[in-house]
């Protein structure tokens, strides 16, 4: 059974390195100034086990990571993410040999038919749909859902009719009241913000996930964009996504629809929890990266035959 794994975010400069199988975390202070006391070098020095991490964020340019520290990070499969000058996620590190299988389930994922892959992507896109309208009737009551209900058995084979971005139309119309005219896109107004940040930690705990269950992350059943190196990360987070969406609804309620138009450290905790939240998947309720987990491996056990369906969660 799959462990929940901790998300570890270091905003500060810091320099990261390998001490008996485990992370350290100095403050440069320590790090430049060895005639410190030591009972302030102690308190200035933490340490966490690797193989309790999934995922590990940089988010300053003053911090100093190890290569051999690295190298034991992508031996547990942890994925570390780097934030860019706007200190939004911008890069991923992950194992290149995630599974002792890998290169079987890579064939078996390569050799995957186009039949199979049009009908995986009408269950993603109809769960999608289903879990969108589950998060209108849970955060914006009275919102008329009967519509999105009928999409979700409507979807046919790899969505011919397009009903994925028919539903996302209504649904970003409709979810955040509290902005009038509301537009969804990475470079638009607040809480695009909030949302960017959640979906770049989502996809880190997808791909994680994948390369862990053995597949390769590049090769997508859907989106085939040359240029982006996590196809598949990005088709299987769809039916994840409204997760994130109901986390930042509830971060506007929280701090104000006026005070969320800088990412400030408070709510980019709240965001760095979303692999922990409780989902329902496969009759239980599981943290989400563990269920992430559930969904990975069910879409294995589809390439090589054993199962129809992959498993999603349900809100």
């Amino acid at each position: 059974m799959s462990m929940i794994k901790r998300t570890l975010y270091f905003g500060n400069p810091a320099y990261l390195s390998l001490r008996n199988g485990q992370l350290l975390l100095r403050l440069p202070e320590v790090e430049k100034n060895g005639t410190l006391p030591e009972s302030f070098k102690k308190e200035a020095e933490r340490t966490f086990p690797i193989e309790d991490l999934g995922l590990v964020i940089l988010d300053d340019k003053r911090i100093t990571i190890t290569q051999g520290l690295l190298e034991r990070l992508m031996e547990n499969n942890c994925a570390v993410i780097t934030c860019d000058s706007t200190r939004m996620p911008a890069g991923m590190f992950l194992p290149l040999d995630g599974h002792s299988l890998q290169s079987e389930r890579f064939r078996k994922q390569i050799d995957c038919s186009r039949p199979l892959q049009k009908q995986l992507w009408q269950q993603t896109v109809q769960a999608k749909i289903a879990n969108q309208a589950a998060a209108l009737r849970q955060c914006v009551p009275g919102c008329e859902t009967g519509n999105m209900d009928a999409w979700v058995e409507q979807v046919r084979s790899d969505d011919a009719d397009g009903l994925e971005g028919r539903a996302a139309a209504y649904y970003w119309r409709n979810f955040f009241p509290e902005f009038p005219g509301f537009v969804r896109g990475r470079e638009g107004e607040a809480p695009n913000n909030l949302l960017n940040y959640g979906y770049a930690i989502l996809r880190g705990v997808v791909a994680r996930s994948l390369t862990g269950t053995g597949l390769l992350p590049t090769l997508g059943i859907h989106h085939h964009n040359k240029y982006n190196a996590y196809c598949l990360a990005d088709d299987i987070m769809e039916p994840y996504r409204p997760v994130v969406d109901i986390v930042v609804k509830r971060m506007v309620a929280k701090y104000g629809a006026s005070n969320i138009e800088e990412l400030t450290t408070d709510p980019k905790r709240d965001l760095l929890g979303i692999p922990t939240i409780e989902v329902k998947i496969a009759g239980h309720r599981s943290p989400l990266m563990v269920a992430v987990d559930t969904t990975t491996t069910s879409l294995m056990k589809c390439y090589t035959g054993e199962l129809r369906k992959i498993v999603y969660p349900e809100l």
